[in-house]
């Protein structure tokens, strides 16, 4: 039964991928994620039994209610995400953010930043919690919570999703019968889109990364914004040197309350400024590769 849920491919592309044919000829589209669940996570006000402390500075391992854990997380909402939209909009950069319904209803500033910035919204739940324990008849009711909530705070309804860490073997069944959605991120499995049946119907998966991710400060694979900077560059010329002959897409994952402090956000602006010397890269919006992929190569 498992199997047939959710049925995986170790084959994928193989040796032989599409060109993506990305537009001007680009050798690599790049999209730049925040992800915005900063007064969606779990916490004792909310009524869960415990704050939340991931991916923070923390490591009390209180029981209880966490004020340290809760104030870092509001650094993200208070001060890290408008520094890293000041760095895009500074540069003219497009984003996309992985919001949590929640996080924008409790920050109705941000939400009107984001409508007058352009960004487009992928949604990470209504809060930001893993799905798999919720059972299917739940993560329905807020998948569609969810969706309304963004189509008020944003002014569109998201048409992409992306679970905390991992969907469940219901998500993509859910997010088809739902309807409205383009795509889902909730994939690590490749350099480029591919497409799932989900529902009996083809869907279009845009993979995420973990691994350009500032997460790795949180759980000790890096300490300064140089090494972020080192890592990412890296990253970006192998994907840009093999993009002469098979063009790739390339995520990088952002938290606020991480890569939002000055002295990380300089390794992220770092690996932007490097960015800028190709001309032959496409630095879009999530929404625009999945577009681009409906529409170059449709599901056969």
């Amino acid at each position: 039964m498992t199997a047939d849920l959710h049925p995986r491919d170790f084959v994928g592309y193989g040796a032989t991928p599409p060109d993506p044919r990305w537009p001007g000829g680009a050798r690599l589209a790049l999209n730049l994620v925040v992800n915005v669940e900063e007064g969606s996570e779990p916490s004792v006000p909310d009524g869960d039994g415990a704050s939340e402390t991931g991916l923070t500075e923390g490591g009390g391992g209180l029981e209880g209610r966490d004020l340290a854990a809760e104030s870092m997380f509001e650094y993200g909402a208070r001060a890290g995400v408008w520094r890293l939209l000041r760095t895009f909009a500074g540069r003219g950069l497009p984003a996309t953010m992985f919001a949590c319904a929640l996080a924008l209803e409790r920050n109705p500033e941000l939400a009107a930043a984001i409508r007058a910035g352009g960004y487009d919204v992928c949604c990470h739940g209504y809060r930001w919690e893993r799905v798999q324990p919720l059972g299917e008849a739940r993560e329905r009711e807020l998948v569609a919570m969810a969706v309304d909530s963004l189509a008020r705070t944003t002014g569109t309804a998201p048409v992409g999703w992306y679970c905390r860490y991992a969907p469940s073997l219901f998500t993509r069944r859910i997010l088809a019968e739902h309807g409205g959605f383009l795509y889902d991120s909730d994939s690590y499995a490749d350099d480029l889109p591919y497409y799932v049946a989900a529902a009996g119907k083809p869907h279009l998966v845009v993979p995420y990364s973990l691994t350009n991710n500032d997460v790795k400060f949180a759980r000790g694979g890096m300490s300064t914004g140089r090494q972020f900077a080192e890592f990412l560059i890296d990253a970006f010329d192998v994907l840009y040197r093999e993009g002469a002959h098979q063009p790739k897409m390339m995520s990088v994952g952002l938290h606020a309350r991480i890569v939002g402090h000055p002295a990380r956000v300089a390794g992220l602006e770092r690996f932007l400024d490097h960015v800028e010397g190709y001309k032959d890269v496409w630095v879009t919006r999530r929404v625009d590769i999945a577009r681009h992929w409906l529409a170059t190569h449709p599901a056969g």
